[in-house]
């Protein structure tokens, strides 16, 4: 079973503002989840909202403007709203490098899937390897646009 999910990706953009658009609670909501409701500041359990899909607690672990970014969560599990530290996780982590001017690398690394219980663990990883495309896309987007 494969862990770690990993995608990298060139963004023309600085860093500030692929850092904001992961970090800023208003612009998240552009690109990932259709809402964030509570504290999205490291050490709270804020939900997010995923339309019909429902909502999931994530665990924000680190912020580190303008180059880090991370929280943990239930892969697999929609609508989970309990304690996020009390169940098996991922970690998924936004790593940001500027690289020239106006222009940034992301690293978006998600692991643990290993550590997930087996009935979810390897659907869980083909549903955010896809996933994680299909978002990095709509990230890269939203940010490119507003430049």
């Amino acid at each position: 079973m494969q862990d770690v999910i990993q995608k990298q990706l060139k963004i023309q953009a600085n860093a500030e503002k692929v850092y904001a658009a992961i970090a800023a609670p208003k612009q998240v909501v552009q690109w990932f989840p259709n809402s964030l409701e509570g504290d999205y500041t490291p050490g709270s359990q804020p939900l997010f909202g995923f339309g019909e899909h429902g909502k999931s607690r994530i665990y924000v672990v680190e912020a580190r403007p303008h180059d880090y970014f991370a929280y943990r969560w239930v892969p697999g599990a929609n609508h989970y709203q309990g304690d996020v530290l009390s169940v098996p996780t991922t970690l998924v982590e936004f790593t940001i490098k500027a690289v020239a001017e106006g222009e940034c690398e992301l690293t978006l690394t998600e692991s643990g899937f290993s550590q997930l219980p087996a009935e979810v663990m390897a659907d869980a990883f083909k549903q955010n390897t896809n996933g994680w495309e299909f978002m990095l896309n709509r990230l890269t987007q939203m940010v490119e646009t507003n430049t």
